[in-house]
């Protein structure tokens, strides 16, 4: 927990209130509140913006955790690993072309060179959804052979038990979670994908890879080991849920996930933030 946590601070000043005008505007915030309630909850997300994400810092690099990808392959990788690009329209071409330029600056890609191919690529697909494309990593094959993690997820029913008896609730989400999880060295070269415009490796974790969820659970549960203990935060992957008792317990209990969240460089999204859904009467 850290030293000093300022919860209730009166301190205005200019950057405060771009804060609260252009990165705070995109937050749910319970319009029940006080006046004075309020005040006290943007004085500790200001103190702890670093934790959200920005123009700025768009993603974060969650530091002190790799995944690593383990296969049940004894010697020679299989061809089925090998796959070639599929065919795309030129439609699709243009889209993946912009997602992997997006990703690239994110730091989520990067350009193999043709030395270092190595014997792993996959071949990516355009999804359409109301006329909005994503860019699909086709990891079926590499999932086929990658050995199981049986780490526990957290049972939603056990979550809901555990949130009702708190007065004062905050969710919050980690921006495109799975990319903030860095890869180890061996996983990269396993996680690239082919394109008709070349080939591409994984820095950080993509969408669609068998053991996702517990990757993300295990670097979760790893960062916030006390606060999961003491039984007042709730972590399912990348949802983070905070429920106390009292006004005061839940401003601090706040500030201490988002000093951890800012210490490991991990990048909240305030688009998919709810501060104090459920309150007493006050």
């Amino acid at each position: 927990m850290p030293k000093q946590i300022s919860v209730v601070s009166s301190v205005k000043d200019t950057y405060k209130d771009e804060f609260v005008s252009n990165q705070l505007v995109e937050a749910q915030i319970n319009p029940s509140l006080s006046p004075k309630m309020r005040n006290e909850l943007i004085n500790v997300l200001y103190t702890y913006s670093k934790a959200f994400a920005s123009d700025n810092e768009p993603l974060g690099a969650i530091r002190g955790h790799e995944v690593d990808i383990t296969l049940n392959i004894d010697r020679q990788y299989p061809p089925v690993l090998r796959r070639p690009a599929y065919p795309a329209s030129p439609r699709a071409r243009e889209a993946l072309e912009k997602h992997i330029q997006e990703l690239i600056q994110l730091g989520v890609l990067r350009k193999v060179g043709h030395n270092e191919e190595g014997e792993v690529k996959t071949p990516v697909i355009i999804a359409w959804h109301n006329d909005k494309s994503r860019m699909v990593g086709d990891f079926r094959e590499l999932n086929t052979y990658t050995v199981p993690d049986r780490y526990p997820i957290p049972r939603i029913q056990e979550t809901l038990t555990q949130l009702s008896r708190a007065k004062y609730i905050t969710s919050m989400d980690a921006l495109k979670g799975f990319h903030q999880n860095l890869l180890t060295p061996k996983a990269k070269k396993l996680l690239r994908i082919i394109t008709h415009c070349g080939i591409y490796e994984y820095l950080r974790m993509p969408f669609g890879i068998k053991n996702e969820p517990s990757h993300y659970q295990i670097m979760m549960n790893n960062i916030f080991p006390t606060e999961l203990s003491e039984g007042w935060l709730i972590i399912y992957i990348d949802d983070i849920i905070i429920g106390s008792d009292s006004w005061s317990l839940h401003l601090e209990s706040l500030a201490r996930v988002l000093h951890k969240a800012s210490e490991v460089n991990m990048k909240i999204s305030l688009m998919k933030c709810n501060f104090v859904l459920k309150s007493s009467k006050h």
